[in-house]
């Protein structure tokens, strides 16, 4: 057998443990993310800088964490957490919320994924929505027929062009670099950006890419492939540290784009708004570019919410229903939505609210689990990391809370 060391200093062996984590880590690169991104920057400028940094950070935690939890038990959260429920009514109602969480998530993304083929081609938002909701079932079948490393392959790809599509803006428009140096200083300017600020934390951690990764990384590394859980975790954290890299280098440029080239432009507070924005400051190239990254986020995103759905139902409450299937069943929503007119960004808004309440649930077991030696072993939580974790649970959690109150009241 090859040591950690061995394997991880041959580029391409190192390479082939890779991909996980950029899967679970489109969560962080979808619609929704866009939206409190390019908001923040064009009401405050270079203000909310900072926020885009410490979320990544919690983010790379937490995603860790989850992923980790699969390498070593061999099983993802949702089928440790079914396991450990006293009753079945529990499970029961421990999926419905988790459920919920994951189709308010493809919402979001499906809806997303309509707006940009609206902006690029003028493709209806109904007729959208199927045409975003048919290529993911693509995405699936892939997964489905060819396996976890087909399916992290497309995605990847797809994530290839998110990145090109929303960091193109930046390169155009360089941000000013003493503006951005002042955005890592803490600090808010009245409630509105105290509520964005909320806004982009609570669009950063995704309770279906906890539930995801810990499946991603299970199904991955299920056969071994010949190496010990040592490696295969130090393979982890490089892979969790890479896809970490890129989403929070693609969120920090949308807010830079906004920041350098929206700021006090009235209307940016929609995805189609942006759009118009930019194509008027930078040109149709730019503002073409940013509308791919749009679709191809919605494309990615959806998929990978339709498969953290999928292990879900089949970690908590043993049924699997087949992911073509659920894909048609979880569309209906958004199709329904989109077909009665109702405003794309207040829908987008309202799927995050879903989502708020479903941070808790995800996150608080994830520490409880990782630090429980019995479970772990060896590899369980060091006391500063479970400190870390559970200080990052309460906090988001406390954050998310803060989101709804906010928008429940109107304030």
């Amino acid at each position: 057998m090859a040591t950690a060391p061995t394997v991880l200093a041959r580029p391409r062996a190192g390479l082939l443990l890779l991909g996980p984590a950029l899967v679970a880590g489109v969560a962080y690169l979808d619609p929704g993310n866009v939206a409190a991104n390019v908001t923040s920057g064009a009401r405050y400028g270079y203000l909310l800088v900072w926020v885009v940094v410490c979320a990544n950070l919690v983010a790379w935690l937490i995603q860790y964490l989850s992923a980790k939890l699969g390498v070593v038990t061999g099983k993802s959260l949702p089928e440790l957490l079914g396991e450990r429920f006293g009753s079945r009514a529990g499970r029961i109602a421990y999926w419905i919320q988790a459920e919920g969480v994951a189709m308010a998530t493809d919402l979001a993304e499906v809806i997303g994924g309509a707006v940009a083929l609206w902006l690029l081609f003028d493709i209806p938002l109904l007729a959208g929505g199927l045409i975003t909701g048919t290529v993911s079932m693509v995405l699936l079948a892939v997964q489905s027929r060819r396996g976890p490393r087909a399916f992290e392959l497309v995605i990847i790809a797809l994530l290839a062009v998110i990145v090109l599509g929303f960091t193109w803006g930046v390169v155009v428009a360089p941000p000013d670099p003493e503006g951005l140096v002042a955005g890592l200083v803490p600090r808010f300017e009245g409630t509105d950006s105290v509520l964005l600020a909320v806004s982009v934390l609570g669009a950063t951690i995704m309770p279906h890419a906890i539930y995801a990764h810990s499946s991603l990384a299970r199904d991955r590394f299920r056969s071994r492939e010949g190496l010990s859980t040592p490696t295969l975790l130090r393979a982890t954290r490089i892979d969790v540290s890479v896809a970490m890299v890129i989403a929070g280098g693609v969120n920090l440029a949308m807010m830079l784009l906004a920041a350098a080239n929206l700021a006090g432009v009235e209307g940016t507070d929609t995805l189609e708004g942006a759009h118009a924005a930019l194509g008027e400051a930078l040109g149709p190239i730019v503002a073409t570019m940013f509308a791919v990254g749009l679709l191809a986020s919605g494309l990615a995103s959806t998929s990978v919410g339709a498969y953290a759905g999928a292990e879900i139902m089949q970690g908590l409450i043993h049924r699997r229903i087949p992911l073509l299937t659920r894909r048609l069943v979880t569309l209906v929503p958004a199709l329904v939505i989109l077909g009665l007119g109702v405003d794309p960004t207040l829908a987008l808004v309202l799927s995050q609210v879903v989502l708020s309440f479903g941070i808790p649930f995800a996150l608080i077991p994830l520490v409880r689990l990782t630090a429980d030696r019995a479970l772990m072993g060896e590899h369980v939580n060091r006391r500063w990391t479970t400190i870390a974790g559970a200080a990052a649970a309460v906090a988001l959690s406390a954050l998310n809370g803060v989101l709804l109150w906010l928008v429940l009241t109107g304030a």
